[in-house]
């Protein structure tokens, strides 16, 4: 069973996410927060701090017309909790050598949360 504290942290932060609110994601978030995203194992992008991710998070919402994470399952490990989510969105613009506009985009993740002075500290996705 997962923290509640922590989990409803999580909560916020997925539904901010989930309504291009950056601001909302960014409240719940230490100021040295460290972001990382791995596509296939590789890293591909990284920041630390709240204005470097906060730059990230306007570049990315562009990105999308609509988007959904949705937890499938937690799992606390040590201090850190793993979630297991689905990504639901819809692409905003075509995209130069990519999707077009309107294309929809389904994958699972996990998103491994830390936390540090009751907010999160760490945010690794994995697609």
């Amino acid at each position: 069973m997962t923290d509640p504290a922590r989990r409803q942290l999580i909560e916020i932060y997925l539904a901010a996410y989930n309504h291009f609110d950056i601001a909302g994601m960014l409240a719940a978030m230490t100021d040295d927060v460290r972001f990382e995203h791995y596509q296939g194992g590789e890293l591909s992008v990284a920041t630390t701090g709240k204005a470097d991710l906060e730059k990230l998070a306007r570049v990315g919402a562009q990105l999308f017309a609509a988007r959904e994470q949705r937890i499938v399952a937690l799992d606390e490990q040590g201090d850190a909790i793993v979630a297991t989510i689905d990504f639901h969105g819809e692409i905003a613009e075509d995209i130069p050598d990519g999707p077009r506009a309107g294309t929809i985009v389904e994958m699972q993740g996990t998103t491994e949360f830390g936390f540090a002075q009751g907010k999160i500290s760490r945010v690794v996705d994995r697609a």
